[in-house]
């Protein structure tokens, strides 16, 4: 019963991935190794983000009750690198602005998911009894998608310098949310 818990889990969190690289049309354009290279560049980011964040935000020490605010107002403003890695992708992808985005966004989210997902998956779903989490975290995995997907995009359109300066505060804030989405949640 545990592998039909495993597997309903896995096909929960890792199909819609799959349907949308082939539904995109990605796989007309043999992106595979595009969407890999964004992989590694997410891998390399986080990577950099890990260093930064040890280096100058140690952990806090506070008290019971007590929430550093501007602290982790900073550590979110790291994010901001995601931004610039997803603009870094794109940047060294030729083709449609549509094409940009799907390769910068599925490769961004398949590395998100296979290195924050996978093992806790393949751990977690396989014990001895059901749990709701293993499911609600491959729910949150299709969810991150879409985030990704619409990042991309707003990265694209603040990068574009045909954007009608009415529309650029707009997506401003759109990117601003992206960045501190963890720390206004």
């Amino acid at each position: 019963m545990t592998l039909f818990h495993f597997g309903n889990c896995f096909a929960l969190a890792y199909f819609p991935y799959f349907i949308t690289y082939k539904c995109s049309g990605l796989s007309e354009y043999n992106a595979f190794w595009r969407c890999v290279q964004a992989g590694a560049t997410y891998l390399f980011v986080q990577l950099c983000k890990m260093l930064f964040l040890a280096t100058f935000f140690p952990t806090w020490e506070g008290g019971a009750g007590a929430y550093d605010f501007v602290g982790e107002f900073m550590k979110s403003t790291v994010d901001l690198a995601d931004l610039l890695g997803l603009h870094l992708v794109m940047s060294r992808n030729a083709g449609k602005g549509e094409y940009k985005i799907m390769v910068a966004a599925m490769g961004w989210a398949t590395a998100e998911l296979v290195m924050s997902r996978f093992l806790p998956l393949w751990v977690g779903a396989r014990g001895i009894e059901f749990d709701w989490k293993y499911i609600q975290m491959s729910f949150d995995s299709n969810i991150s998608l879409v985030h990704y997907i619409a990042m991309a995009a707003v990265v694209w359109m603040f990068t574009r310098y045909d954007l009608p300066k009415t529309f650029r505060l707009p997506v401003t804030v759109l990117l601003a949310l992206c960045v501190y989405k963890a720390f206004l949640i």
